[in-house]
């Protein structure tokens, strides 16, 4: 296939099992009610009601969590995200559980093809405002990942990590 598009779709499709032009239906369908789901989600000022929706798209949070507006977490694999209890978000946080160069056939067809893992946030994590965590990244309990951070790679527990790429400056003391 020489058509991005197609090749994005098919690639959704195999990974939530669907089939045929009535899948190709019900994955859009899906994705427009995580959309929307999320939409309510992104701008609210209420941390509780932000969870709850973010719930309801699939994404595992854990009790007394708190939301800035404007977090948003992977629009396309929600259920691989995991967030611990007690986990703090900052405005503008972005945690994608796939990276994948859509529109470039080149490079997902050679050395960098789509990557699709769970992300981990361990109880008592606090990230600040503008960082990023990528697939497959797991952050350590009570880690702090400061403010505009790309985290990718793991983060022990107890550390300080600041940057892009973010790396750990400092073991927290407990």
């Amino acid at each position: 296939m020489d058509d991005p598009i197609k090749v994005n779709e098919k690639e959704l499709m195999d990974y939530y099992g669907y089939k045929g032009s009535f899948g190709n239906f019900k994955m859009k369908i899906k994705f427009l009610k995580s959309w929307i789901l999320h939409s309510i989600a992104y701008s609210s000022p209420h941390s509780e009601f932000t969870a709850k929706i973010q719930r309801s798209r699939g994404v595992n949070i854990g009790e007394n969590c708190h939301f800035s507006p404007y977090v948003l977490l992977d629009l396309v694999y929600p259920k691989l995200v995991n967030i611990e209890d007690n986990v703090t978000f900052g405005s503008n946080v972005m945690v994608y559980a796939h990276n994948n160069p859509t529109a470039n056939l080149f490079l997902k067809n050679g050395e960098f093809p789509r990557k699709v893992a769970e992300v981990n946030i361990k109880s008592g994590a606090v990230l600040f405002p503008g960082a990023i965590v990528t697939a497959g990244v797991t952050i350590g309990e009570n880690s702090i990942i400061s403010v505009g951070s790309v985290v990718t790679q793991d983060i022990p527990d107890y550390c300080v990590v600041v940057g892009n790429p973010g790396r750990v400056i400092k073991k927290i003391d407990h």
